[in-house]
């Protein structure tokens, strides 16, 4: 037997129990992994709460990593001990151990320790699928990133500096604006302070912005289309505020022409190539230094239900581990 974090019901963090389950084996095809760090992501209070409605009970987390324990049938290029990173789907990254597919497994290169692996591959990826499939952030133009110092916002930050563009992010506390400050942000708005569209219009001189990328969702809408220019692309990636509420398509016509997408990571790396493509791009860019990862909060496995809370309260900063 093992342990492991059980939705029963979804809900709020009390959702979230510890109970002893059976030790996973793996089928034809896969492995398991006994887990060492658990990288904590926004997206699993969305599948606590029952936002994306998932059959219960179920394990969350789409996020881990650990060392290979066993091997099933078929499985090639692999060895007991491996270090692998467990990214996406299946879920159920909350446990002391999991099977998964051999063909979505990641090897994490040797500099790479597991606690960084753990707390970078969604958030690496999803920054990385932004920055260089979603939209490609070119030299010289000025990109807004909401939520700026969350675990994906600092890597994107980072990532957008890297190529050479003038990053604007917002944040809600002082402690959170000198984080991103720190991470290379050119302008920090404090939206909680100050009024986002209006001070994007003062940075541009009113010629405002070709992408918006936004992870907050209701709170930020419409007023994240208030700072595109013409024919600009609004980034609708994540709901941290709440969803989006429908709204007539004609908005985009009338506030110039403008685009929306809203991108889910697993069809940007849905085949093998375009998936191990998008990590070695990610693991470049952490490698040589350009990206740097910040583990803000750790927290015992155990103890799920507190990450989740504190979470959802915005009281954490850049990445959160959840250690076994």
């Amino acid at each position: 037997m093992i342990h492991a974090i059980v939705v029963n019901k979804t809900g709020d963090p009390s959702a979230l129990r510890w109970q002893s389950i059976d030790t996973p084996e793996p089928k034809t095809g896969e492995v398991t992994v006994n887990t060492t760090a658990v990288g904590l992501n926004f997206i699993d209070t969305y599948h606590r709460r029952g936002l994306y409605p998932i059959e219960t009970p179920f394990i969350p987390g789409v996020e881990s990593v650990g060392l290979i324990s066993k091997i099933g049938r078929g499985v090639s290029g692999y060895k007991l001990g491996d270090r692998v990173a467990c990214v996406s789907e299946p879920m159920g990254a909350y446990a002391e151990a999991r099977t998964f597919p051999a063909a979505r497994l990641l090897k994490i290169p040797k500099d790479i320790t597991d606690r960084t692996a753990a707390s970078m591959m969604l958030k690496g990826l999803t920054a990385a699928m932004l920055a260089r499939r979603v939209y490609k952030i070119k030299k010289g133009e000025t990109i807004l990133i909401h939520a700026a110092a969350g675990g994906v916002g600092l890597i994107l930050t980072q990532w957008a500096k890297a190529i050479g563009a003038t990053v604007i992010g917002t944040v809600g506390s002082t402690a959170k604006a000198r984080l991103l400050k720190s991470y290379g942000a050119d302008h920090v708005i404090n939206y909680k302070r100050q009024d986002f569209v209006r001070t994007i219009d003062r940075l541009t001189h009113k010629r405002k912005l070709p992408v918006v990328f936004d992870s907050v969702g209701d709170a930020t809408f419409p007023g994240s289309l208030d700072c595109l220019k013409p024919r600009g692309l609004w980034v609708t990636y994540g709901n941290a505020s709440g969803p989006v509420p429908a709204f007539a398509p004609l908005i985009l016509m009338q506030k110039g022409s403008l685009f929306m997408t809203r991108p889910l990571l697993n069809h940007y790396i849905a085949k093998p190539e375009d998936y191990a493509k998008l990590a070695r791009e990610l693991f470049s860019m952490v490698r040589k230094g350009a990206i740097q990862i910040p583990i803000k909060q750790i927290y015992s496995l155990k103890d799920a239900k507190r990450a989740h809370a504190d979470l959802e309260a915005r009281k954490t900063i850049g990445s959160t581990l959840l250690i076994p």
